[in-house]
């Protein structure tokens, strides 16, 4: 690999809906074998920025750049001087060929993921395949870039079988089977356990030494920020503060910021978790019993895998008035056993019980009267056209909804929903024009405006910034206070720490106390 570099002179990047440039005067320039750390607030402009930088958002014609990317002749692909003046005659980017050497991981790995393999070793083959490499070489590359990202295992699994940060590493393998020159990676460590996370700063590491240069852009400062070489701040979009890790981490715009740099102390004085709930109920509202769940695998040449047992004899209880956490590692069976809670799974053995009944064979919908549940992608319940409408759906805002509300009483409760969890200005907005941190919070808000009596969070901490867990913090502690049993899944320890009332682990199908 050669010693490439890309420059970028972003001097004003906005959409075609009349807004504010949602990018404006940022200059980076990228060294072959440099870390680069690019922090940001929810809203900041980071995934525009990067977008940018990856020519994703250059493509489709409905935003207008003023600016210039340079990028020098590459091994494979042409490179070049771009400059865009926000003209028709603006030059296009050959996205294949740009896309070959500058590599973006966005912070939905579906975005990236083609949605159509049948196992993890097809869609890390496919961008070789849409290439012509040879065959031999194409096997031996899928094979690095899988063991690279810790999926060397698991080659044969149906990409649907996998965990949110299994997820997020097969997005990851992708773009690393191209050996592109430059690694742009989005919230990278969202979703990933501990494990994930020294294995992401290892690879790095390795892209590093063999002359890739990578951008990380996020919300915390992590042990893979610490060893970024020079740091940009963002803030609305433009520049707050630009320099050495040093300089930035000094600087007074990051205080100011949303930047996770610390375990900040809790909102309002809330406690430490390791003790029950002061108001905790005495009889469970939501109970798993002895359950045992298997999901069956793809095999090779036509022979059936073996089912592969998530849970496993897993029992726990949740009481009204806690905050129970379930931690481990990524494909443990966190989601499967919140997914069982919610009547969405159903146990091969042993029961699920919500409010002292057995939910075997109860429709979803039925469940979802007193269980409200956030997934972890939160578009996979966002489908509204604005967020007001979003969060009034479920409480039937056309008139008599499964909350029983009038149209009026449900608008303020979907208002008072969007206010708790900081989108009180965003409510004329379409749900995809929300940043994925705030498609997190409107999701949220979709849920707490129905105040179920059992509420389900699945990785509820991903990409947020200080704010928005201070905001989580807040609006699960009173859902707690208000007699609810709140059950959540999640990497963010030291948020848990200090949030939640219990914590179990789940490891080897079983849950057992943290």
């Amino acid at each position: 690999m050669n010693g490439t570099t890309l420059t970028a002179d972003v001097r004003r990047f906005a959409y075609d809906d009349g807004g504010p440039a949602a990018v404006r005067g940022v200059r980076l320039a990228l060294r072959a074998g440099s870390l680069t750390a690019v922090l940001g607030a929810s809203g900041s402009g980071k995934s525009t920025l990067a977008k940018i930088l990856a020519g994703w958002a250059l493509a489709g014609g409905h935003a207008r750049f003023e600016g210039v990317l340079d990028l020098g002749p590459g091994p494979e692909a042409p490179g070049g001087r771009f400059e865009f003046t926000g003209g028709p005659d603006d030059p296009r980017l050959r996205l294949g060929a740009w896309g070959a050497r500058v590599a973006y991981v966005p912070q939905r790995p579906a975005d990236l993921l083609t949605g159509a393999s049948a196992s993890v070793g097809e869609e890390l083959a496919f961008s070789l395949e849409q290439r012509g490499v040879p065959r031999p070489e194409m096997l031996a590359r899928v094979r690095a870039a899988a063991g690279a990202v810790g999926l060397g295992g698991l080659l044969d699994r149906n990409p649907g079988r996998l965990s949110g940060g299994e997820h997020r590493r097969l997005a990851l393998g992708c773009a690393l089977v191209g050996r592109p020159e430059v690694v742009m990676l989005d919230e990278p460590a969202a979703s990933l356990d501990a494990e994930g996370g020294m294995a992401l700063k290892r690879l790095v590491g390795e892209l590093r030494s063999e002359g890739s240069a990578v951008v990380v852009f996020t919300a915390a400062v992590d042990a893979l920020v610490l060893e970024a070489e020079t740091c940009l701040l963002l803030e609305d979009g433009g520049t707050a503060a630009q320099g050495t890790l040093h300089d930035v981490l000094g600087s007074a715009a990051l205080g100011a910021s949303g930047v996770v740099v610390e375990e900040e102390p809790a909102a309002g004085g809330a406690r430490v978790s390791g003790g029950p709930a002061p108001g905790r109920g005495t009889v469970p509202l939501a109970q798993l019993d002895s359950v045992t769940f298997s999901y069956g695998l793809r095999g090779t040449r036509g022979v059936p895998a073996p089912a592969r047992a998530v849970l496993d004899g897993a029992s726990l209880e949740a009481f009204g008035g806690e905050i129970l956490a379930l931690t481990g590692p990524n494909g443990a069976g966190k989601s499967t056993a919140l997914r069982h809670l919610a009547g969405l799974a159903q146990p091969q053995s042993g029961a699920v019980r919500v409010l002292g009944r057995d939910i075997a064979g109860e429709p979803a919908g039925r469940v979802a009267q007193t269980v409200g549940t956030l997934f972890q992608d939160p578009r996979d319940q966002l489908f509204e056209r604005t967020a007001l409408r979003e969060v009034a759906f479920g409480l039937g805002a056309a008139g008599l909804g499964a909350a029983g509300l009038e149209r009026d009483a449900a608008r303020e409760r979907a208002i008072e929903a969007l206010d708790s969890v900081g989108l009180e200005g965003k409510a004329g907005l379409h749900p995809y024009e929300l940043s994925v941190s705030e498609q997190r919070l409107l999701a949220l808000a979709t849920v707490l405006a129905r105040r179920p009596e059992v509420l389900l969070l699945d990785e509820p901490t991903v990409g947020l910034d200080r704010f928005g867990l201070r905001r989580l913090e807040v609006v699960v502690g009173a859902a707690a206070e208000a007699g609810a049993a709140v059950v959540l899944s999640t990497h963010a320890h030291p948020w848990v720490r200090r949030t939640a009332h219990r914590v179990l682990a789940l490891s080897a199908g079983r849950f057992t106390e943290a």
